[in-house]
C-alpha cells in the first residue's frame, strides 16, 4: 500500500496494523488484561479487610468517565439480585458510616471529589476501596487507611470501562458471596473469555469470520443508532456511543430500544426526503454511486436468552432494503468457552442479516449477564478502533510505543 492512503480494506490485516500508530486495536484488546490484573490484585490478599464483613451497604462514589459508567452497569446488572443496596453517587453521601463499604474509582488522582469521600469514608469508619492512580493528593489521602485496587495496564482513557468494572466485582463477590457473588464471573474465568474474543476480533481474521470487523463495516457510511434492550445493555450503549465519538470521532446516539422502535417512522421519513425517487432495489453503488439518503442503522445491544424474541422485536425496521434497517449484536460466551477448551473448534461464520448475534436459530450461546456485557463491551470498543483506522493513514505520526504498541 503507498503510504498515505486511507486504509478502507478491514481484511487488509497489514495496513491496518500499519494505520494504528497509536495502538488502539491493542488498547480495545486489553479488557482482558484489565480484568486479569484485578484478580491477581485479589489473589495477593490486597482485600483481605473484607473478608468475614457483611455490610449494610456499597456505595460507589465515581469520578467523571468509565468510572461513573461501570458503577451505573453494575447497578443495573446486580441491583435487584444483591442482598444490599449497591449506590452509585459522585460524592459521598453523609449517612455512611462503619456499616459500609465505599469504593472510590477514577482516573484523575487529583479530583477533589474523591479524595474528600476517600478523607470521610476512612474518618466515619467504613471500609475503603479505591480503584484510582496511586499518586499525587489521593495517595496521601489513601495511606495506609484503604485497599488499593490501582490501575496495571495502560489503555487508552475510553477504554478502562472494564477495569472499575473488575473492581465492582471483585469487592461484590467477596461481601455478598451468595447474592451478587452467585450471579457474577470468576474474574480470572472472566479474563479468559475477554482474551478469546479479543482474539477473534484481532485484524488477521477477515470480516466475515470477525464479530467486531462485521459491526465496523455495518457501521461504516451509515448514522449509527445504538439500543439496549435492558436496562443493561442501556449502559452499555451509552458507553459504545461515548468510544465512538472519542475514538472514532463518530456520532452516535444511544437510547432504549423503544425509543428507537417509537422513531422509525419519522427516521424513515427524514431520510427519504433527502431523495423522494431513490428505489433501493434498483441502486448499484458501482455504477450509480454512493446511496443518496442518510441512511441510519440500529445496532440492538441484547443479552435475552430468547434470540428470536430479540430479533422480533426489530421486525419494525424491515429487512433491510430500506433507509433504517437494524442488527440484533449479542455475545457468544458459550462458544468462547469451548474455544477456551478446545481451540480446534472453527469460528462460525458471521451473519450480517438478520442480525449480528450467531446463528438464525434462538439459541445463541449465553452466560452471566456480566459476562455478556463484558464481551459486548471488548467487541464495540474493536469495532471503534477499526473505525478509526477506516479514516486513518498509514503515514500519521501518533506515538505507537505509548499504550504498548500495535495489537
Amino acid at each position: 500500500m503507498i503510504a498515505g492512503t486511507p486504509v478502507l480494506d478491514l481484511d487488509d490485516a497489514a495496513s491496518l496494523e500499519a494505520a494504528d500508530n497509536g495502538g488502539a486495536l491493542r488498547s480495545a484488546a486489553s479488557g482482558g488484561a484489565q480484568v486479569r490484573a484485578t484478580a491477581a490484585a485479589v489473589d495477593e490478599d490486597v482485600l483481605a479487610r473484607l473478608a468475614d464483613i457483611r455490610p449494610r451497604s456499597v456505595v460507589l462514589v465515581s469520578g467523571a468517565g468509565r468510572a461513573a459508567r461501570a458503577a451505573h452497569l453494575l447497578v443495573a446488572t446486580l441491583g435487584d439480585r444483591a442482598s444490599l443496596p449497591i449506590v452509585p453517587v459522585t460524592a459521598l453521601p453523609p449517612w455512611v458510616g462503619p456499616l459500609d463499604v465505599v469504593i472510590v474509582a477514577g482516573d484523575d488522582a487529583g479530583d477533589p471529589r474523591l479524595i474528600d469521600a476517600i478523607d470521610r469514608a476512612v474518618r466515619r469508619g467504613a471500609e475503603v476501596v479505591v480503584a484510582a492512580p496511586h499518586e499525587g493528593p489521593l495517595r496521601a489521602a489513601a495511606a495506609g487507611r484503604a485497599a488499593l485496587l490501582q490501575p496495571r495496564v495502560r489503555v487508552l482513557d475510553h477504554n478502562r470501562l472494564l477495569r472499575f468494572l473488575a473492581a465492582g466485582v471483585a469487592v461484590l463477590r467477596i461481601v455478598d458471596p451468595a447474592r451478587a457473588g452467585a450471579a457474577v464471573p470468576d474474574l480470572s474465568e472472566l479474563a479468559d473469555v475477554l482474551d478469546a474474543e479479543a482474539l477473534r476480533d484481532g485484524p488477521h481474521h477477515e470480516v466475515f469470520h470477525n464479530p467486531a470487523k462485521t459491526l465496523a463495516s455495518r457501521m461504516h457510511q451509515h448514522g449509527i443508532v445504538l439500543a439496549g434492550d435492558s436496562p443493561a445493555t442501556a449502559e452499555l450503549a451509552e458507553h459504545a456511543a461515548e468510544v465512538l465519538l472519542q475514538s472514532a470521532g463518530r456520532v452516535a446516539t444511544a437510547v432504549d430500544l423503544a425509543e428507537a422502535v417509537a422513531a422509525n417512522p419519522r427516521m424513515v421519513e427524514v431520510s427519504g426526503n433527502a431523495a423522494p425517487n431513490f428505489d433501493p432495489l434498483f441502486h448499484d453503488e458501482e455504477l450509480d454511486g454512493p446511496v443518496p439518503v442518510d441512511r441510519i442503522r440500529v445496532f440492538a445491544l441484547s443479552t435475552d436468552v430468547d434470540k428470536s424474541a430479540a430479533r422480533r422485536r426489530l421486525a419494525v425496521f424491515g429487512g433491510g432494503s430500506g433507509p433504517v434497517d437494524a442488527d440484533l449484536v449479542s455475545a457468544d460466551v458459550d462458544l468462547l468457552h469451548t474455544t477456551l477448551t478446545d481451540p480446534s473448534v472453527p469460528t462460525p461464520a458471521r451473519k450480517d442479516e438478520p442480525g449480528l448475534g450467531e446463528g438464525g436459530g434462538g439459541t445463541t450461546g449465553h452466560g452471566t449477564e456480566i459476562e455478556q456485557l463484558a464481551v459486548l463491551a471488548v467487541r464495540l470498543e474493536m469495532a471503534a478502533a477499526y473505525l478509526r483506522l477506516l479514516g486513518s493513514r498509514v503515514g500519521t505520526t501518533e506515538n505507537q510505543e505509548q499504550y504498548g504498541g500495535r495489537y
